[in-house]
């Protein structure tokens, strides 16, 4: 399966077009991180991206307390993508790590040529995130 193919599953595209999600990778770039390098901590404000796992796992902590793992095809950071709120969560690489990462800028120009598609699932998965931490 390919890169394209893997990113299409994410909940974040589903709903999005084919050629603009394409257009979106087109724009985005690979980061990696070494195991048990700090990503981004809690309270930090952001910097304008979120990451997908493209490879192996994360550890996220939340008021110092591990909340969750995520792995391979999972997103985060993307609350950074709509708005400027500090971190709410501080993301550790488990193990040596490659993620996509997308930026704000590009998103925010995509949307304008989308039918707001995207600006919708990022809304929507930003209340998963919230209705999860509660």
């Amino acid at each position: 399966m390919d890169f394209f193919t893997n990113t299409k599953k994410l909940k974040i595209f589903e709903w999005i077009k084919n050629e603009v999600v394409q257009e979106i990778l087109n724009h985005s770039k690979r980061q990696a991180f070494a195991a048990g390098e700090i990503i981004m901590e809690q309270w930090d404000m952001p910097d304008g991206n979120g990451y997908i796992i493209e490879n192996w796992e994360v550890e996220i902590f939340i008021n110092g307390v591990l909340s969750a793992h995520l792995s391979v095809w999972h997103i985060f950071g993307e609350i950074a993508l709509l708005n400027e709120e500090e971190r709410s969560a501080t993301i550790i690489a488990k193990t040596p790590i490659t993620t996509i990462v997308l930026n704000q800028e590009t998103l925010f120009s995509m949307i304008e040529h989308d039918d707001n598609s995207i600006n919708k699932e990022i809304m929507r998965r930003m209340e998963e995130n919230l209705e999860d931490e509660e």
